[in-house]
């Protein structure tokens, strides 16, 4: 009996001695792990890294070589039909203007045409007194038909001339011109290009002021910057008979602009 129970004791010693084992294996391998993945996380961007950036900006300026302008036709009728054909009668003289000034079809453009009712309010029957004011109601009295034009004006120097024009054909009311560079992307490429040689060489030079060997680039970002260009505003006035401006308006120059970071991992 004795010995019956000395072998019992004797196995579940063992069973404990084995499950400690076990726990204390677990633990190892929950905490190899953990630390793996503690060292990897920095890695895979979730952490702080030993990182380092640099700025670069870059500019490029150009003399415009568009000029664009707006302008709106708008008249008054007693109906629809009269009111757009008055509407017409204008457009055909501003486009006839354009042509001769050799602005191309593909360069005008109708923005929007529409047309819409003119109310009166008129009483029913005896005007309004001190005391008392008969009803009344809103009556249609004609319509208006308007028309939005935008130009854009490929021979620059033809510009105030071409506005000039337009007023004298009594548009009701002219915007621009917005002086702009028609093929910009290249430039908006040379301005990115100064900016990351500007960076890269803060980068050459502050690594060695610092004694520390740049790595891969980890990020890079960029903010562009496009001033908005020169105005030289004109606003027609119905009633105008002339409008006088410059035969040749100034342009000026449009800088685009390039701001960019560079990420540098440290070694």
């Amino acid at each position: 009996m004795n010995n019956y129970m000395e072998t019992s004791v004797e196995k579940k010693c063992k069973i404990h001695h084995t499950f400690k084992i076990i726990i204390f294996v677990l633990i190892v391998l929950c905490a190899g792990k953990f630390l793996l993945s503690y060292g990897n996380f920095g890695k895979n961007g979730n952490a702080v890294e030993n990182t380092i950036s640099f700025t670069g900006h870059g500019e490029v300026s150009a003399v415009p070589d568009i000029a664009n302008i707006s302008f709106t036709i708008e008249k008054d009728a007693k109906t629809v039909k009269e009111s757009q054909a008055l509407v017409a009668e204008i457009e055909k003289k501003a486009i006839d203007l354009l042509k001769t000034n050799n602005v191309a079809e593909r360069d005008i453009k109708t923005n929007n045409a529409s047309f819409y009712p003119k109310y009166e309010f008129q009483n029913k029957g005896m005007p309004c007194t001190r005391f008392v004011c008969p009803t009344g109601e809103n009556v249609i009295v004609g319509y208006t038909s308007s028309e939005s034009i935008s130009v854009k004006i490929r021979n620059t120097d033809d510009t105030g001339k071409i506005i000039q024009g337009l007023g004298e054909i009594r548009v009701s009311n002219l915007n621009g011109p917005n002086f702009s560079i028609d093929k910009e992307d290249a430039l908006k490429d040379s301005a990115r290009k100064l900016a990351i040689n500007e960076a890269k060489e803060k980068a050459k030079k502050l690594s060695k002021d610092l004694g520390i060997r740049l790595g891969k680039i980890t990020s890079f970002s960029e903010n562009r910057d496009y001033p908005m260009p020169m105005y030289a505003k004109a606003e027609m006035a119905m009633g105008m008979d002339t409008v006088s401006l410059p035969a040749e308006l100034p342009k000026g120059e449009n800088l685009i602009t390039s701001d960019v970071t560079i990420t540098y991992e440290i070694k």
